[in-house]
């Protein structure tokens, strides 16, 4: 997998860094705003997944142990846990 929540991570703190550029026009901040409200959304959907996938995780090592590459990349930030 390509993305990681650590790459979700980095977009969240590029679009604050862009809320708090002093030099916006009232629009253009309003434009940010709306951005950053669709960015808050799909965020949420993101680490609501990634959330289930980690439960699911947690009951499997419960109740059948884990095997080498059980652990999603993103969810690790790198390359399938071994």
């Amino acid at each position: 997998m390509k993305n990681k929540l650590s790459d979700l991570n980095d977009h969240l703190f590029a679009q604050l860094e862009r809320l708090g550029d002093e030099d916006l026009s009232p629009e253009k901040l309003e434009a940010e705003i709306d951005r950053t409200k669709a960015i808050t959304d799909v965020s949420k959907s993101i680490v609501s997944n990634a959330a289930i996938q980690l439960s699911a995780l947690k009951l499997k090592a419960e109740y059948s142990g884990l095997k080498q590459g059980d652990m999603p990349s993103n969810l690790i930030g790198g390359e399938v846990a071994r």
